[in-house]
């Protein structure tokens, strides 16, 4: 618990003091937000606002991660260090889209196929190393079973072991794709991811923890529900590092924002949640957890998939958050009570995978 506090606290305090450093930094290489045509014309007024805040909660996570782990006088796991590699992979892909709109003074960055590539790149990759790494229990990372509260019955491999890898990683990168966009879509408003993943990760700090005291690895005290995962504390670590960046880059994201995470942040995040999801066994439970990233691209799809059909829209402009905004709502108030739902769906996640186990 006190590697836990510690990775959480140091990253906490690199992110809040590590910002303004790299404000002024952007700021005197003309670093600015570019902000989309067709968006809401309040938008127009933060243009310029510096970007690439992704940067500081990536460094503030590795720097946590990394003093929580000489706290525990070990060296991190497998499962740390694939979730890590995600995050900054997909972080590195975000980076290269904001800083080619920088550079290119517009609001598009990399061209769609560039970002496929990359994100498939690291995706792949994660996913092909997640299924290696067994410990001295035999566990890898991740399984090749789709996984709910924790593995189910169905596996990917079930057609062989060339198959199964195949499907897995074709799962994997599903999720990675979708969390990532979540988090992106999300990232509209001051505040509003940041809050937003806080919330979540916070809530997946809670899961690990009960998942390491009720391991399948403690084989003097496993009970009959226990838990499969490789390593829930350093998942737990990685988390609760992630929850301290942002709360630090938070007091600065905050409206009006003094600096925004761009795609460096977004992507990276949304990795980050795939990542834990993959490997803490609970892919499913982060749908619900999660709750509000998949309400926000839901509202995406439909106002797409509505127009494409009908010719009109659903809402005055999606993701959700810009409906509201455009009518009428303030936007600390959208960002307050979005963070009251995100809160909500959190704790009924919680709530059912704590049920699960007292219930089982």
């Amino acid at each position: 618990m006190i590697a836990i506090l510690a990775g959480a606290g140091v990253s906490l305090l690199v992110a809040l003091f590590g910002t303004p450093l790299f404000i002024r930094f952007l700021v005197h290489r003309n670093y600015g937000q570019f902000v989309r045509q067709d968006g809401p014309t309040a938008h127009f007024t933060k243009r310029g606002t510096p970007t690439m805040g992704g940067v500081v909660i990536i460094g503030a996570t590795l720097v946590g991660v990394a003093v929580s782990m000489a706290v525990a006088g070990r060296p991190p796991s497998a499962s740390a260090l694939l979730c890590l590699y995600l995050m900054t992979g997909l972080g590195v892909v975000g980076f290269l889209d904001d800083f080619t709109k920088i550079r290119k003074q517009r609001s598009l960055g990399l061209t769609a196929r560039a970002k496929i590539v990359g994100q498939g790149f690291v995706g792949i990759s994660f996913a092909v190393l997640a299924l290696q790494f067994p410990n001295d229990n035999a566990r890898t990372p991740a399984s090749t079973r789709i996984s709910f509260l924790r593995d189910t019955n169905l596996d990917l491999a079930f057609a062989g072991v060339t198959v199964g890898l195949i499907l897995f990683v074709v799962w994997a990168n599903f999720l990675i794709t979708a969390w990532s966009n979540a988090v992106n879509l999300t990232d509209g408003l001051d505040g509003l991811a940041t809050g937003v993943s806080l919330v979540v990760f916070g809530a997946y700090v809670l899961v690990c923890i009960w998942q390491l005291n009720q391991s399948c690895q403690r084989l003097g005290a496993a009970g009959p529900r226990c838990y499969e995962v490789r390593d829930p504390q350093d998942l737990a670590i990685v988390a609760a590092a992630i929850v301290g960046a942002c709360f630090g880059f938070l007091w600065w994201n905050a409206s009006p924002a003094k600096i925004f995470m761009g795609d460096t942040g977004s992507l990276a995040l949304g990795g980050a949640l795939a990542g834990i999801s993959i490997l803490s066994r609970t892919e499913i439970l982060a749908a619900l957890i999660g709750g509000l990233f998949v309400i926000i691209v839901m509202s995406d799809v439909i106002q797409i998939g509505f127009f494409k059909m009908t010719g009109r829209r659903v809402f005055k402009m999606a993701p959700l958050h810009h409906h509201f905004e455009l009518s009428g709502w303030g936007e600390v108030t959208i960002v307050i009570r979005f963070w009251l739902i995100a809160g909500l769906f959190a704790a009924l996640g919680m709530g059912v995978f704590y049920a699960e186990w007292v219930v089982t």
